[in-house]
Order: structure tokens, then C-alpha cells, then sequence
């Protein structure tokens, strides 16, 4: 029972992650099919994506 807390807290961390994320890829320089196609990956597989999307997505507006 003590776990459920633990496992709603990662929940909403993943989507904070997730929403962090679309906000990102919607304000990046990528053409809109990359970014359509980055969203889709971040929605459909939200941890995952995250991931990805952190170490391969666009580096524009990033600093180094």
C-alpha cells in the first residue's frame, strides 16, 4: 500500500517531463513533420520518448 505514492509521484513526474518536453519540441526550428513526429514519440511512449527526445531531438535553442 505504501508504494502506490511512490509510483503516483514517478507518474507525475513523467508527465511534467512529457509536457516539458512537447512545449520544447512546439518552440525548436524543426520542420513541422519532425515535430509532429517527435510528439508522437513523446505521447505514445511517454518515458521512453522523454528519454529519447532529451538525446537525439533537436539541439536548436539549446545551450551546449
Amino acid at each position: 500500500m505504501m508504494n502506490m505514492g511512490y509510483n503516483g509521484l514517478w507518474g507525475l513526474l513523467v508527465l511534467a517531463g512529457d509536457i516539458w518536453a512537447i512545449i520544447n519540441i512546439f518552440q525548436s526550428g524543426a520542420s513541422n513533420e519532425k515535430k509532429l513526429l517527435w510528439i508522437l514519440v513523446v505521447v505514445l511512449l511517454p518515458l521512453l520518448g522523454l528519454i529519447l527526445w532529451y538525446f537525439l531531438g533537436p539541439r536548436q535553442g539549446r545551450a551546449p
